[in-house]
């Protein structure tokens, strides 16, 4: 399995193979990554982003969606105007009735009221309204796009205490291609390992890298899901893979008795923080308590088990203190391979 996770060029689909020839969407909320020919920018555009200091590039999406809510709200801001100018005119015909105004003669509209000072609060009143009115509809519609460009749905997020698990749907994964096998439950093993190449510390940028696992996964090496069962993230979150029941493919010649667990991250030369670590101890926690681990399961580390060195030196070595650890002779590695 490899240890380096690719950048995929979200306009083509294709594997960016160096960071010289990608650039990223200057929308924090996007983020999105492109082949520097997928922008459609000349060679002195390109450049100019490059020399220019302060000088940034946002893809088409974010620019048509902030073209949206630019076109709406110069729309609605019409509307107020138009508006205003018929409250003017109504305003203007009051005053011009009040001086003609005959008492024998029924006024043009009993619901209006009869005086000038009157008459101001209630087109002020009224101002005031539509006003309101306006804003919402604006903030309810910049809202909808934030949504959207977040792609987030969290009716598949899960939370057990203090444990929350982010189901596939709702960190943007693919979904699984064909029948996969189910785990003979409760197991007896979890066998941790780690992803590279960035640490992630939001649930935005977890999920990305989440999506960019599950490519490799699917994408390259044609497998029908991302190997993991979970996925845990920097920010103190769980990224569902293939979840409790189904059989992973994380750990050659030991998938069919074992929980996959995989830290977004390397661990070289940084520590995973400390939410990481309480998340993936709930998860295992909530693992016993469904029947989903043994209680006296074992704890391993993917190295162990592997020619690998996953996880990483700093991860490795945290395990160990671990209560469930389980250390490994020789004799006990060459086993697990029959």
């Amino acid at each position: 399995m490899s240890n380096n996770a690719l950048e995929i060029c979200l306009k083509c689909q294709e594997i960016i193979t160096s960071t010289s020839r990608h650039i990223r969407c200057d929308n924090w909320i996007c983020e999105k990554v492109y082949h520097r020919k997928c922008t459609g920018l000349n060679e002195d555009q390109l450049r100019m982003i490059d020399s220019v200091q302060n000088l940034n590039w946002q893809c088409d999406v974010c620019v048509e969606k902030a073209q949206n809510v630019t076109k709406l709200s110069q729309c609605l801001e019409k509307c107020l105007r138009e508006h205003e100018k018929r409250l003017e005119a109504l305003e203007l015909g009051l005053q011009k009735r009040s001086k003609l105004d005959d008492p024998q003669t029924p006024p043009l509209c009993p619901f209006l009221p009869n005086t000038v000072g009157r008459k101001a609060v209630t087109i002020t009143v009224v101002f005031v309204l539509l006003t309101t009115v306006l804003g919402i509809v604006l903030a309810t519609t910049t809202n909808l796009f934030g949504k959207t460009l977040n792609q987030t749905d969290d009716s598949d997020v899960h939370i057990d205490g203090k444990l929350v698990v982010i189901g596939r749907k709702s960190w943007g994964g693919m979904p699984t291609r064909g029948t996969l096998p189910l785990l003979d439950l409760p197991v007896s093993r979890v066998i941790i390992s780690d992803t590279r190449p960035e640490n992630c510390q939001t649930r935005e940028s977890c999920s990305y890298w989440a999506r960019v696992v599950q490519s490799r996964h699917m994408d390259t090496y044609g497998w029908p899901q991302v190997g993991y069962n979970f996925l845990v993230g920097g920010d103190g979150r769980i990224y569902e893979g293939r979840g409790w029941d189904i059989e992973g493919s994380h750990t050659r010649m030991n998938n069919k008795d074992s929980i996959g667990i995989s830290f977004l991250g390397d661990f070289r030369k940084s520590d995973a923080t400390e939410k990481a670590l309480e998340a993936c101890r709930l998860l295992m926690d909530q693992g016993v308590r469904l029947k989903k681990l043994k209680p006296n399961y074992d704890l391993l580390g993917h190295r162990q088990l592997t020619g690998t060195l996953m996880p990483a030196e700093n991860l490795y070595v945290e395990l160990q203190t671990w209560p469930h650890w389980k250390n490994l002779t020789t004799t006990t590695r060459l086993v697990s391979y029959k």
